[in-house]
């Protein structure tokens, strides 16, 4: 049965259903005829009505295929697909009656009405049944996982409809927190309080729950997600309803809790009309177009409809995922193009913007893991500051109208070496606008970016995926937190507000302690926390000492003084600069330190230049850590 079930195509088990109604429509006017006369064979009424008997399944299955009714998925046979059969019924009575009167059957003149409900019965109990028999086949071939839906709303009943469909999930009853819904029953599930949740998900045997409530404001939702994940089962939610709308079916749409819900802020919207008006038409080059930030530019400005886009990407793998990403995207596409090549590299650079006459640059290519440019400085400033050197003079030899470099909280008074390359990648894109006024030369910096390559969040996943340790290097230690399309929005939308040398900033709230995201993130994983208070917990948080060159907490600006912008989250910070004269000596001295592989100068000529960077008595190797 189990194979026969999987081997039958849909018009196979529609075919299955239709020839089961016929003979459920014969066998309801037997019935029907017998209830009428009270006889087990009522012979004298049998033998008149034998051409009957014979031409109402016919007719009936014609009707039924026309109306659709064998072709409804025996899953989705819910309230509309009961009318649509009772519809059936009621015209096949009619029918009946109307066969019975014209043509003599002989049939008593109320066994039609009696002929409709019997059906109705026959075909509901059989397609119960098969859904049953499924469901048990199903079953025993791997178990479904209960979840409970939080939520018994519109949207809520909506996801039970669609997870019923599942051969991996099964809704085993609502949450919500109307008083007035307790012990009701809402689409054949019974609906609890959430402050039963742990005694209900014991007697329900639920190992998930969803929260189903896309329209409530980020604030209560987040408030929400906390109460659950401290129940200890594993969390999921349904999008905001701007998500929902995306098309994508609603089963498909749950997905685990995003660690940016819990961040105690709200997603800032930097949508604008600006940003397609800056770079509809336009060839843009995104550098770093194959990173996690790149990829997002790319992906974000392809939606405001360059003419043309310049994929410029060193890592061979990451310009090939990023291009054929965009190819499978359809629609009307500007031209695509992959540049394999370093930002280093001055000829390809030049050859690049020239050949394609590249109007926007966004310059996204960076080394950014803190320790691993710690461990091998002279290649972090390289790529960091000699590779945006190259990059910004190009664009403005060869007429560029923007050039937008992605920076970092990191830059602002750096105690690690990867922080100081960007500084002085910021100052040498400051002296750029200065000394070349026909290019609009502007930087955008912004905190850690959740989901990125250098991210703690997937480190985290992965570590609680293993069984921990989840390891921290300080307790104390805060950053601030922004997600991917944030970023690239924000990028986005500086490089249009843009007037030459600017700093933007994104006011990105609190700053949030690593700690607590990683506590939330072991909560929500359905786990607890081992510590003191708790050893018998699942995951370890281990603290293993700050890495070279890492601080507690980050800052966004350098100095005090902020101006406005058309976007109230926005800030544009104005700081000091190197005059020509001592970015030109930087450039010079650090390509021979470079060239000469001396990493000790190297700091020494950093500390020079950036504020608040530092020479350590010892530079310290490189201690493989986690964050």
């Amino acid at each position: 049965m189990e194979h026969l079930h999987d081997s039958l195509s849909r018009t196979q088990k529609a075919l299955f259903l239709l020839a089961l109604d016929g003979l459920w429509m014969l066998l309801a006017l037997i019935i029907a005829l017998q209830l009428r006369v009270g006889e087990l064979w009522p012979t004298r009424f049998l033998e008149p009505g034998f051409g009957l008997y014979v031409i109402t399944p016919i007719i009936g299955m014609l009707l039924s295929w026309i109306m659709g009714i064998p072709r409804i998925v025996l899953r989705s046979f819910e309230q509309r697909a009961l009318m649509r059969l009772l519809q059936f019924a009621l015209i096949m009575a009619l029918t009946i009656a109307a066969l019975n009167s014209f043509l003599d059957y002989g049939q008593p003149r109320s066994a039609p009405g009696i002929w409709a409900g019997v059906f109705l019965i026959l075909a509901v109990v059989s397609r119960l049944t098969l859904l049953g028999l499924i469901d048990r086949i199903q079953g025993r071939r791997a178990p479904r996982k209960a979840v409970l839906i939080y939520g018994a709303g519109g949207a809520g009943q909506q996801l039970v409809a669609a997870l019923r469909n599942s051969a991996t999930v099964v809704p085993v009853g609502f949450l919500d927190d109307n008083p007035s819904l307790r012990r009701v029953e809402v689409a054949g599930l019974r609906v609890f309080l959430p402050t039963d949740i742990e005694k209900i998900a014991k007697r329900t045997g639920a190992q998930e729950v969803i929260l189903a409530m896309p329209s409530i404001p980020g604030a209560i939702r987040r408030q929400k997600l906390r109460v659950l994940a401290e129940t200890g089962l594993s969390v999921q939610t349904l999008p905001s309803i701007t998500e929902l709308l995306d098309g994508r079916a609603l089963s498909e749409q749950v997905r685990p809790v995003s660690p940016d819900e819990l961040l105690g802020r709200e997603a800032v919207d930097l949508s604008s009309p600006e940003v397609a008006a800056a770079y509809t038409g336009k060839t843009v080059m995104i550098s770093g177009a194959g990173g996690s930030i790149g990829s997002e530019l790319t992906r974000q400005v392809i939606a405001a409809r360059p003419a043309r886009l310049i994929l410029y990407e060193q890592g061979e793998y990451a310009l090939y995922a990023m291009d054929m990403e965009l190819r499978t995207l359809g629609g009307e596409l500007p031209e695509i193009i992959p540049v394999l090549g370093s930002v280093t590299d001055r000829r390809r650079v030049q050859e690049t913007l020239s050949r394609y006459r590249v109007e926007i640059v966004l310059h996204a290519a960076a080394y950014k893991h803190v320790p691993l440019v710690e461990a091998n400085p002279l290649e972090g400033a390289q790529n960091n500051i000699l590779g945006t050197a190259s990059l910004a003079q190009a664009a403005a030899a060869a007429g560029v109208e923007r050039f937008i470099l992605i920076s970092t909280d990191k830059a602002v008074r750096p105690t690690n070496v990867m922080g100081a390359t960007k500084r002085a990648a910021e100052l040498i894109v400051q002296d750029m606008a200065v000394r070349a006024p026909g290019t609009i030369f502007t930087m955008v910096r912004f905190g850690n970016v959740l989901g990125s390559s250098g991210s703690v969040i997937p480190l985290f996943r992965q570590q609680i995926a293993a069984g921990g340790p989840i390891t921290l290097t300080h307790p104390d230690v805060t950053r601030y937190f922004m997600t991917i399309p944030e970023a690239a929005q924000l990028v986005l939308l500086a490089g249009s507000f843009a007037e030459g040398g600017d700093v933007f900033v994104l006011d990105m709230g609190k700053p949030v302690k690593i700690m607590d995201l990683a506590r939330n993130l072991i909560d929500l994983s359905g786990l607890t926390v081992r510590d003191a208070d708790n050893p018998d917990g699942e995951i370890e948080i281990v603290t293993t000492g700050l890495r070279p060159g890492e601080k507690l907490y980050e800052e966004l600006l350098i100095g005090e003084n902020v101006i406005a912008t058309p976007h109230p989250k926005i800030m544009r910070a104005a700081e000091s600069q190197l005059s020509e004269a001592e970015t030109d000596r930087l450039l010079a001295d650090l390509a021979q330190i470079i060239a000469q592989g001396d990493s000790a100068a190297l700091r020494a000529r950093l500390a020079d230049c950036v504020d608040g960077f530092a020479v350590s008595e010892e530079d310290s190797p490189l201690r493989v850590r986690a964050h």
